[in-house]
């Protein structure tokens, strides 16, 4: 048997072992996988309050009255968001908001227009 270890894919853990023939186990996130079956991620995957899988130019609106630090008024709820870009991190979602200017939003306030 083989004691070759492979990278998970879910977790990048380094410590994927074999569990048999095809398949791999990764002990911290408990994935198994088969290394022979090549799946494409298409990256980044965001999603907004309902669910829904968003895309870089999407519009969205806000669905919370958000305080915005050093803004005098929050960024009420109902406002459109167009063409938006997906950012790795907390707040991911970067866009213009008129009024307001630029700034990082997180998807679980918004909704896709």
């Amino acid at each position: 048997m083989s004691e070759e270890m492979k990278q998970c894919p879910k977790c990048n853990s380094p410590y994927g072992y074999a569990m048999g023939d095809e398949l791999y186990a990764c002990p911290e996130c408990g994935n198994e996988w088969n290394p022979n079956e090549v799946e494409e991620e298409t990256g980044l995957k965001v999603v907004d309050a309902n669910g829904n899988i968003l895309q870089d130019g999407d519009s969205v609106v806000v669905i919370k009255d958000l305080p915005v630090k050093g803004a005098p008024k929050p960024v009420k709820a109902g406002t459109k968001v167009k063409n938006i870009r997906l950012t790795d991190g907390d707040h991911n979602i970067d866009c213009k908001i008129d009024g307001f200017g630029s700034m990082g939003l997180k998807s679980e306030f918004v909704r896709k227009a």
